[in-house]
């Protein structure tokens, strides 16, 4: 207090906010695989200085094959994770795993399935008239048995492994591949001169959120504040990257992932506009990373249904709502 009045008021008030100006709070935030467009957000507000005006410093640590970033969140050397949709919480739930989401970054899984375009398919339920679909283990696990569930006509028979390599899909032309609709699509345009046809899962009920930002539950509910903060930079810093310059975010991209292109990159921040990834539904209205319970519990039913998840559990345990939908960052959309 002496301190204070041998100042004067202002000006020790004015020392006092510039000190606490600079007392950032240290964030890690962990991706799920490495860098892309798909993140770029994230790495916009890294870059352009938002997660600072937050009081925030952020470290992105990147994802990858070998990278166990929801292991290191759960030990506590990470504050929040990207998980990838919504199947992976129910899991966690299903393992007593306390984890929580707290924003959902895309309305849309970017999951799809793609076929040549002269196949013959018009509706989605024609691809099962495919004699191959080459799938991944995972994607078999789930989204393939809602489609059977969803879609009567789809059978296990059609099931091939996909080693994530276009070359299978790109010989075969009554085959269907899976891929991100942001990534694999790019590079069958690429290597196989054509333009494929896509048939985006959420488009025919495949409605989970995909790139949630996920947090230990003790940790969010003892740093409700922080965690407010930090899901409100990151919303200010996609509808930056998607609608700003987002130059230096990407550069950032690329020195974390020197095998990511430029055209990688259009390709993909035009493929989350126009199939309105990140800006559909309710986001439209109350903002990015908008959550809502009736989405959550119709995506759970479906899952119920297809036989992935059990049911009866409580799945309001592993969302939130109560950090989104506000409108954050709806101003700086031009």
């Amino acid at each position: 207090m002496r301190f204070l009045t041998s100042l004067g008021g202002a000006a020790a008030l004015g020392l006092v906010l510039s000190s606490q100006a600079f007392a950032l709070d240290e964030i890690k935030f962990a991706t799920n695989w490495l860098a892309q467009a798909e993140h770029g957000g994230f790495y916009q507000a890294v870059a352009d200085g938002t997660y600072e005006k937050y009081g925030l410093k952020v470290e992105i640590v990147q994802g990858g094959p070998q990278a166990a970033s929801r292991a290191l969140m759960l030990a506590g050397k990470v504050e929040f994770y990207m998980a990838g949709n919504m199947l992976q919480p129910l899991n966690a739930l299903a393992e007593d795993i306390p984890v929580v989401e707290v924003a959902a970054i895309f309305q849309k899984d970017p999951q799809v399935l793609i076929t040549h375009p002269d196949a013959g398919l018009e509706k989605f339920e024609d691809l099962a008239k495919l004699p191959t679909i080459f799938m991944g283990t995972d994607g078999f696990a789930s989204f393939f048995q809602w489609m059977k569930s969803a879609y009567p006509g789809f059978k296990d028979e059609q099931y091939k492994p996909y080693a994530f390599n276009p070359g299978p899909f790109l010989a075969d032309k009554q085959s269907a591949q899976q891929g991100y609709i942001t990534s694999e699509p790019f590079a069958i345009e690429t290597e196989g001169g054509f333009k494929p046809q896509l048939f985006l899962l959420a488009d025919y009920g495949f409605e989970t959120y995909s790139t949630l930002i996920e947090g230990r539950k003790d940790y969010v509910e003892a740093n409700k504040d922080l965690t407010q903060r930090f899901v409100d930079a990151t919303i200010e810093g996609w509808y930056n990257y998607l609608y700003g310059d987002n130059a230096a975010a990407n550069e950032l991209i690329k020195k974390d992932n020197p095998e990511m292109t430029d055209d990688q990159i259009a390709f993909s921040i035009e493929t989350m506009k126009s199939f309105g990834l990140v800006e559909s539904g309710e986001a439209l209205e109350k903002g990015i990373g908008c959550m809502t319970d009736e989405k959550q519990q119709a995506f759970y039913e479906s899952m119920v249904k297809a036989g992935v998840v059990k049911d009866g559990i409580d799945i309001k345990s592993i969302y939130t709502t109560e950090f989104v939908c506000k409108g954050v960052g709806m101003n700086l959309k031009k």
